[in-house]
């Protein structure tokens, strides 16, 4: 029988079957099993839950230490060319993320990648700065642009190859008010699947599906009138101890 083609019904979205990670012999994630379909998916958990570790997993960064991941039925960690018009990452911190010295070099990389001459990049480029009002940005050297104008330039460089899916690590965190208001209109009229890391639970009150980790597991799944209650009770039972009181042994 032949194998079920890309993009076919069985294999859209993102799928997990029972994936784990393991970093220096410690599991970090273990018995993952999820397929992502929704528009917006929110992975809510507190610091070393393991969120980033699964994003990193998604988007092909790592390989599974057990079990298997696909992506519309690719698998990110051995296609990674393949992975390019399907998914894009926005990382927490856009000087992690950001390779080149000028705004127009750093938004023509992920086209050249994708296969555009770079003729055909740049001219792609200039339209798409013209309909964001930044047309003067082209030739700004990316150091002298602020946190909030360097994350609007990574998620461009996504927003060009137009993937399907876009994951996003922490995508608000350590932005001014102003600017936070700013990237989330943008994210909310984005027609792409976008799936979100975060801690706070006041961002993911309009998701359509919240998946709660703790200590690498899935604690809880379900649309977030289901969830947050449970997340919210069992943080709250957390802060109430004196958990961090002791010396680390």
């Amino acid at each position: 029988m032949p194998a079920t083609p890309p993009d076919a019904p069985a294999t859209r979205g993102l799928s997990l079957q029972d994936a784990g990670v393991t970093l220096a012999g410690r599991a970090v994630l273990s018995d993952i099993t999820l397929h992502l379909t929704e528009a917006r998916i929110a992975i809510l958990g507190r610091n070393g839950s393991g969120k980033t570790t699964l994003l990193r997993l998604i988007a092909g960064l790592i390989a599974p230490s057990t079990g298997r991941v696909r992506v519309d039925g690719i698998d990110p960690f051995a296609d990674r060319r393949a992975l390019l018009p399907r998914l894009g990452i926005l990382f927490q911190n856009p000087d992690h993320q950001i390779l080149f010295p000028t705004v127009a070099e750093e938004l023509a990389f992920g086209l050249v990648q994708q296969g555009l001459s770079r003729e055909e990049a740049a001219a792609r480029i200039t339209a798409h700065l013209a309909r964001e009002g930044r047309s003067a940005w082209a030739k700004a050297p990316v150091a002298t642009l602020s946190q909030g104008q360097k994350q609007w330039l990574c998620l461009q460089s996504i927003l060009l190859m137009d993937p399907g899916t876009i994951l996003l690590d922490e995508p608000l965190s350590g932005l001014d008010l102003p600017t936070q208001m700013r990237l989330a209109r943008v994210f909310a009229a984005l027609p792409q699947r976008l799936v979100t890391i975060t801690h706070d639970p006041a961002t993911v009150a309009g998701a359509d599906r919240v998946i709660w980790l703790e200590a690498g597991r899935v604690a809880a799944d379900g649309p977030p009138d289901q969830v947050l209650p449970a997340f919210l009770r069992e943080m709250n039972r957390l802060g109430a101890q004196d958990a961090d009181a002791d010396l680390a042994g």
